[in-house]
């Protein structure tokens, strides 16, 4: 049967996944400034947003390879492969408890579709239907009134537009009658669970996912849809499990990825549901991803290694002042997210709380949170010295500001950016007037970095293969070498070519041995009352940033 121009295939698969991206970073904050439940840690559409995100870079991974193979001008890869990138990327990086369920409802449709080249309205509402069915079975304790509810409604809304009688409907309009029945469903949440009725919300995980399907339909009708109208204002909950209290709960939220079969996963399930709540395991094949809040962080971690190897482990504290004992609040403080330890070390000294950011490992907002409430300040600069946490600082102020702490966040887009606030941070001053100078001295400061390719690629500067060092200036490639020094010299050249008076360089681990005092002879000699500043950063992931002020 000819493909309808309504039907999903790769192509639509990726403008789904980008137009699902981009929704949810535009309502990200709206869901997370209202987060209450089961922790109020304010991150429920950061980890939607962070979950699709990595969703989306694993199926661009898949258009590049592809691309490599078969020539920029060929076919796209078909469905099922974007799928199942969509998916696996989404697993990877699922975030919290709301992300970790929608990493495996895409689990569930790409199993659905993996044998598919296009989808039709049917194979759509089969995979709906799945999707669903994974994601309750997912969850230790699944409790109505949740996204598990909203995502039910979805796929029987589906199952009447496509009833399997032989009329064919289009993916277009499962899609549709999907999205409109999670709709009608997010709405009637709010009478579903007692949390939800007093304070007359809806559920966020819910919302998060009617986000998810409005863009669906977008990308198979060119239609946007709008979705806040059928929001109510007020708070929106981020759980859909049955163990829960109002009051207190665990002290930890624990996630990690693990490599286990599937009879050591299901002894790892009694194991963790008998340690605390919010239980989710997600995955298959092999690789899983683990959802838990407890009160013993270690036990959980023990369990996963008792099941399998379990790695990117990643804990959150919730609430770390309520278990300190009380302490004089600083007037103002300074939190910065470092890319390794030695600026870690450095910024430390400098008296700002530190937050490291390990290669392939960024923060969650709950760890930004904690380093607010552990800076221990009535008010507090933010640098989160990367371009792509923005969301996640994003949340993490509006968080705290809710407890009652003044939170200027700056967007410092590198390291280098956040060295050049810092070194202008004076305390003493009016808070506004430190804002002020730290942006402005972050705002001054041009930015770099190498990087290694990874494949070969299209890029700004043009075609790059595996292997080639990459100048990145103000976060676009501009320089294709085969060498880091040189490399790194043709990107100073080039940004000191609009002037400067200071050129920074941190070096992370595995650069040449004398590339600091080659750079640094580089810079004297090609240009005048220039000076240098060298940091080494330690293991981070670029292996040279650079700074021009």
């Amino acid at each position: 049967m000819p493909q309808s121009p309504d039907d999903l295939d790769a192509v639509a698969v990726r403008t789904w996944c980008s137009l699902a991206l981009e929704a949810l970073g535009a309502e990200r904050e709206e869901i997370d400034a209202i987060n209450v439940y089961p922790v109020a840690d304010g991150d429920t559409g950061t980890n939607l947003f962070l979950t699709m995100e990595s969703a989306a870079q694993a199926l661009e991974a898949v258009f590049a390879a592809h691309e490599t193979v078969t020539g920029p001008t060929a076919s796209a890869p078909v469905l099922s492969d974007a799928v199942r990138a969509m998916a696996h990327g989404a697993l990877i990086g699922a975030r919290g408890n709301s992300g970790t369920i929608l990493s495996q409802l895409l689990r569930g449709m790409s199993e659905e579709l993996s044998q598919r080249g296009s989808a039709d309205g049917e194979d759509l509402r089969r995979a709906l239907d799945t999707a669903a069915t994974s994601a309750y079975r997912a969850v230790a304790h699944p409790v109505e009134g949740t996204v598990l509810t909203v995502a039910t409604a979805a796929a029987e809304a589906a199952a009447a537009e496509a009833p399997g009688t032989g009329a064919r409907a289009t993916a277009a309009a499962v899609a549709r009658a999907a999205y409109d029945g999670a709709r009608k469903a997010l709405t009637a949440t709010t009478g579903q669970l007692d949390a939800l009725g007093r304070a007359g919300v809806v559920d966020a995980g819910g919302r998060g996912l009617v986000t998810v399907l409005g863009a669906l339909v977008e990308a198979l009708t060119g239609e946007a849809v709008a979705v806040r109208a059928h929001a109510p204002h007020g708070v929106l909950v981020d759980d859909c499990s049955a163990d829960h209290a109002d009051e207190g709960g665990p002290a930890f939220e624990v996630i990690y990825l693990l490599e286990a079969d599937d009879a050591a996963v299901d002894r790892l399930r009694g194991r963790l549901d008998g340690l605390g709540d919010s239980l989710v395991v997600v995955g298959g094949d092999g690789l899983w991803n683990v959802h838990v809040h407890v009160d013993d962080a270690g036990a959980a971690v023990e369990a996963g290694v008792e099941a399998g190897r379990p790695y990117r482990i990643r804990i959150t504290h919730f609430g770390a002042d309520r278990l300190a004992p009380p302490r004089e609040r600083a007037q103002r403080a300074v939190v910065a997210v470092v890319p390794g330890e030695g600026l870690m070390t450095l910024c430390t000294e400098a008296g700002a709380t530190t937050v490291l950011a390990r290669p392939g490992e960024p923060p969650a907002s709950g760890e930004l949170v904690d380093a607010i409430r552990r800076a221990h300040a009535r008010e507090v600069v933010l640098l989160p010295n990367d371009a792509d946490l923005r969301h996640t600082a994003a949340a993490a102020a509006q968080q705290v500001r809710t407890e009652g702490v003044r939170v200027a966040l700056i967007p410092t887009r590198s390291a280098v950016q956040g060295i050049a606030a810092l070194a202008v941070h004076e305390p003493d001053r009016r808070f506004d007037e430190d804002v002020v100078a730290m942006t402005s001295a972050a705002g001054a400061t041009r930015y770099a970095e190498l990087a290694v390719a990874e494949r070969q690629s299209w890029t700004m500067a043009g075609v790059c293969q595996a292997g080639d060092v990459l100048g990145l200036i103000d976060g676009d490639v501009a320089v294709i070498g085969t060498e880091v020094a040189a490399t790194a010299r043709t990107v100073l050249d080039r940004m000191l070519s609009a002037g400067g008076e200071l050129v920074t360089l941190v070096l992370g681990d595995g650069t040449p041995e004398g590339l600091a005092e080659a750079l640094e002879a580089h810079v004297r000699e090609h240009h005048l009352a220039v000076d240098t500043l060298t940091y080494h950063g330690g293991r981070q992931s670029a292996p040279l940033l650079i700074g021009i002020e």
